[in-house]
């Protein structure tokens, strides 16, 4: 687990000492911040050494575009993921490479994303952003984006992986599953942030010991609708089914109820708070420019027309171009999951210089190669959704954009993530009208996904371009009350 890299040395900040090393500059609350200004002047690969612990750092896009040779390296697993095998055990996203059960899961899950499986997703995905409008269309209050989002995405991907309805906008408290989870996971991010402490086992056997009765609730509800489903009749419908009724097509070996188990944990921690901040970054960045929103909102009634209540088809959602790239600029400057580890296969020698063995790992930070000048130009900090048009795409290194991962081991559901958030993007933008607090400053939470923190929109009802006014002076029975509309914005 300690990363030693054969004790070679990296460029590191200035005040290391004994013992704790670069212990004192880290921000707990906010480590990736932290690392990214601290890094910012390291040049390509940096470390921090958090007491025993050698953290390898990759902020140069073309020193990760050469960890992302498949032939040379693989996905490594990070002290934070580790941790997280305590709750998502050997999951898509925390198995280790040799594990028999990720190859399986991974082929036989292949089929849940296809086109036709992504047609049946589609109108859940409806439903579930409809009922989110409706809380909306009584609210008297800007709505916090980052919640409202993330109450959306925990939805969707739950019923469309387990057929599973959590009442996220029916129920006056979460479904008791939620806090759970929220819980576990908060678990595994602690354990993850000391694992080079002295004492770090200690510590980690009592979070264990306290999460417990949080993890058998987790572990026996998905067990009990897993039985109730081995009990039914065969359904792929969704991913549960899916992993339950598909034998390998050529092994015609199927996966465990444990693993099943995880593969349902993994699809709800991954498929619910990346898109959540994805939609919440995009939504900040586009209230923040009028002429982007303008552009967003012609873009949105061209394709939907002037029906305010009307739903995107399947096959328009794909024609949503600028807000694609809406979506990947927000994704460039904020990926939600903002790294990943590598190692190579087998001993290699870095165009750095530095020899690197396979129980060697570096972290990728994906803020900074998603930032670098070489690459993205001198105004790589700004938001610029045309950046991702093809012809300014034409010729940019490639791997240097990597928001879903790299390698076989990248999101299997990339697709479902950015089909949900366009759609959910163009159903708000054509519905309402959204109104920024402009006092706020972007304030980003780090939990296993990055997240804006406090961002929160005024709503009011939008009338497309080509739709027929209200007549003047009519009462209009969706809109907001009088004080609403016009209340100070919450910050």
């Amino acid at each position: 687990m300690l990363n030693d890299w054969s004790g070679q040395r990296f460029p590191h900040p200035p005040g290391r000492r004994p013992f704790v090393g670069d212990t004192l500059g880290t921000d707990a609350v906010a480590p990736l911040q932290s690392t990214m200004r601290r890094g910012a002047e390291l040049g390509p690969i940096f470390e921090l050494k958090i007491f025993d612990q050698k953290f390898v750092f990759v902020s140069g896009a073309e020193l990760a575009a050469e960890l992302a040779d498949e032939s040379r390296f693989e996905k490594a697993l990070s002290p934070a993921l580790v941790a997280l095998r305590q709750f998502a055990g050997a999951g898509l996203f925390t198995a280790y490479n040799d594990e028999t059960n990720w190859a399986l899961a991974h082929d036989l899950l292949r089929s849940a994303f296809t086109k036709d499986a992504m047609r049946r997703y589609h109108p859940v995905m409806l439903a579930a952003a409809q009922e989110l409008f409706d809380t909306w269309d009584v609210r008297e209050a800007p709505v916090d984006v980052s919640a409202d989002m993330t109450r959306l995405t925990m939805e969707t991907i739950s019923r469309t992986a387990f057929s599973q309805d959590f009442g996220s906008f029916t129920r006056d408290e979460p479904h008791p599953f939620i806090p759970a989870m929220i819980a576990a996971l908060r678990a595994g991010q602690r354990k993850g942030s000391f694992s080079g402490m002295p004492g770090a086992r200690l510590m980690s056997r009592r979070i264990d010991q306290r999460n417990a009765h949080h993890q058998a609730y987790i572990d026996g509800l998905l067990d009990d609708v897993i039985a109730t489903r081995r009990a039914s009749a065969a359904s792929d419908h969704d991913l549960l089914g899916i992993m339950l009724d598909t034998p390998h097509p050529e092994t015609g070996a199927r996966l465990d109820d444990l693993n099943i188990r995880h593969q349902i944990l993994t699809f709800l921690v991954a498929g619910h708070e990346t898109t959540s901040g994805a939609l919440s970054f995009a939504l900040y960045y586009l209230t923040r420019d009028p002429a982007l929103l303008a552009r967003a909102h012609e873009e949105v009634d061209t394709i939907l027309g002037p029906d305010r209540e009307v739903e995107p088809a399947f096959e328009q959602i794909a024609k949503f171009r600028f807000l694609r790239r809406v979506l990947d600029e927000g994704l460039r400057l904020w990926p939600t999951a903002p790294g990943y580890g590598r190692s190579p296969r087998e001993v290699t020698t870095l165009s750095t210089g530095h020899v690197m063995r396979p129980q060697d790992w570096a972290l990728v930070v994906l803020p900074m190669v998603h930032r670098d000048p070489d690459v993205w130009g001198d105004d790589a900090g700004e938001f610029d959704p045309d950046r991702f048009l093809s012809e300014r795409s034409r010729g940019r290194l490639a791997h240097s954009y990597k928001p879903f991962g790299t390698g076989e081991r990248s999101c299997i559901g990339r697709q479902f993530a950015v089909h949900e958030a366009v759609l959910v993007l163009a159903r708000m933008l054509h519905r309402y009208e959204l109104t920024p607090d402009p006092s706020y400053e972007l304030t980003i939470t780090e939990r296993l996904t990055l997240m804006p923190e406090g961002f929160r929109l005024a709503l009011t009802p939008r009338v497309p371009s080509g739709a027929n006014p209200p007549p003047s002076g009519a009462e209009r029975t969706d809109a907001p009350s009088q004080n609403v509309r016009n209340a100070p914005l919450a910050g």
